[in-house]
This record gives structure tokens, sequence and C-alpha cells, in this order.
């Protein structure tokens, strides 16, 4: 499954990174640090040529209007699923309602978003985390 972090603090991301390319076959194509470059960095071409599967998006990016940015993200690359990430439980209703298609609170275990992730993979459903 590939996967693209969109956060601006650079140690949320390497952390990430490490936790998904932990050889369960999950490979991060691309890290943002804005909003403005979700749906480009969605598409770039990753293994095999082929976008994102996954987007992990930090729900509180600075300058993320999200309606608008998860609308283009979609419109964009249709197949593409978002999962918003924050450490703000309140947020995973506003996350939902602005089109992410799950949600994921910062302060579950992060084994708890490992799993989320290898069900969608095995039967392509996406669930809220």
């Amino acid at each position: 499954m590939r996967v693209l972090l969109a956060d601006d603090d650079s140690s949320i991301r390497s952390a990430l990174r490490l936790l998904l390319e932990q050889g369960l076959g999950f490979a991060v194509v691309g890290e943002v640090a804005a909003a403005g470059a979700l749906a480009q960095a969605a598409g770039a071409a990753g293994a095999a040529g082929v976008c994102a599967d996954v987007v992990l998006v930090d729900w509180e990016l600075p300058d993320l209007d999200a309606p608008a940015q998860l609308a283009a993200l979609k419109r964009a690359h249709p197949a593409v699923k978002v999962i918003a990430v924050s450490g703000r439980p309140e947020a995973g209703n506003a996350s939902l309602a602005a089109g992410a298609d799950g949600f994921h609170y910062r302060g579950d275990p992060p084994d708890r978003l490992l799993d989320v992730l290898a069900s969608m993979r095995a039967n392509g459903a996406i669930s809220v985390v």
C-alpha cells in the first residue's frame, strides 16, 4: 500500500515513516509539509508509476482549507483514500464531514493505525480509525 504523509512537523513525518516501513507492506511514496501540495503529491508517480493509495493528512496542517483541499484531492484522484490525523479527538467529526474517509486520533496506540491500514489493504474498505 502506497502512503503519502502530509504534516508540517518533520519529526511526525519521520515517526510515521518509521512506523509504516517496518516491513509490513506499506511504502511511503512521498511527504508534503504544506496543504497546497496535497493533490499534486498524491498523484505523483510512486512505486510502479502509480499514485498514493492513502493520504495521511494532519488535520491542523497550516493553510488547510479542508473542504476545498479534500474535494480537489478527490476530484483529481478519486481512488485515493484520505485519513485525517489529529491530536484533538473532536476533530474526527469535522474531518469526516469535510470528506475524509477516516480519522485517526494521535492519542491512540500506533498499532491501531497499522491495523486499519492493513485491513484496508486486505479488503479494499476504509473504516474510521
